[in-house]
């Protein structure tokens, strides 16, 4: 890990949101990683990034320890051994919080979230706490995905919009920006999903908190170098926690929402 910084090091951070942490999850990228680490600076240069690497086998951490070595805007993160993309992000905003950040960015390391649009998300990000890199919302696209895998995406979102009274487009989009302040009202130490549920369960804490939430456009890529990630379990673990938090939900508190003016919270972004 890398952490000879001091406050003064960073600048005024980028305009308008203050410092940013980059989190970038890794295993087995190490095809990807230095091509992203350049991409992200070259598109956002006041950020940070911190690279969380699950030991990978293929010397990813390696490779993110050398970069950090030669540029104070890198940090590294290891972990042990693999703990799934939730364990990682969570142990990413809790390394943002302690060091002094003010927003963090989840961000994946095999380029199908284009860093060139991260200065939308971060200028979003001055009117809101939560914004969303989404890909079915109104100028959002996806590239080289095959009509089944886009129709599973499509149908898992507005299942979870009907099940969890959430107005958003695309609740498992995983290329986003949280304010740090707004993370501390989500009781991220409770939270065991991971994958596509991770980003679900994000999504439905910070509604039923009232936080605002943006989505903005983005282009979602296909990987083109390493293996995805995504497998069945992933996608069916989402879909049984979603219901079971759905049922939950209307348990605990039916109208809550309406009561406590916590219901549709999202700002409109050109």
């Amino acid at each position: 890990m890398n952490e000879s910084f001091g406050a003064d090091d960073h600048g005024d951070g980028y305009p308008g949101v203050g410092r940013v942490l980059v989190v970038v999850p890794t295993y087995n990228e190490a095809d990807n990683i230095g091509v992203i680490v350049d991409r992200v600076h070259r598109a956002a240069p006041p950020v940070e990034i911190l690279v969380v690497d699950d030991n990978s086998p293929d010397g990813t951490g390696a490779i993110a320890d050398r970069m950090a070595e030669a540029d104070p805007r890198v940090h590294v993160l290891h972990r042990p051994g693999k703990q799934g993309l939730g364990a990682a992000y969570v142990a990413g905003f809790g390394w943002a919080a302690e060091h002094g950040y003010d927003a963090v960015v989840e961000m994946d390391a095999d380029g199908s979230h284009a860093p060139e649009e991260l200065p939308r998300l971060l200028d979003a990000a001055r009117d809101a706490d939560v914004v969303i890199g989404s890909r079915w919302t109104p100028g959002g696209q996806v590239l080289n995905w095959p009509w089944h895998r886009q129709l599973l995406s499509r149908g898992g979102n507005l299942y979870t919009r009907v099940a969890l009274g959430m107005p958003l487009s695309d609740a498992t989009g995983g290329f986003r920006v949280y304010r740090v302040p707004a993370l501390a009202r989500l009781d991220l130490d409770s939270v065991a999903s991971q994958g596509y549920s991770f980003q679900v369960e994000l999504s439905w804490r910070a509604h039923r908190a009232g936080l605002r939430t943006v989505e903005v456009p983005i282009t979602f890529a296909e990987r083109e170098r390493g293996t995805s990630k995504m497998s069945p379990v992933i996608i069916g673990e989402a879909l049984w926690r979603v219901t079971l938090w759905s049922v939950a939900d209307r348990r605990v508190a039916p109208g809550r929402a309406r009561r406590d003016g916590t219901g549709d919270q999202r700002l409109r972004w050109p």
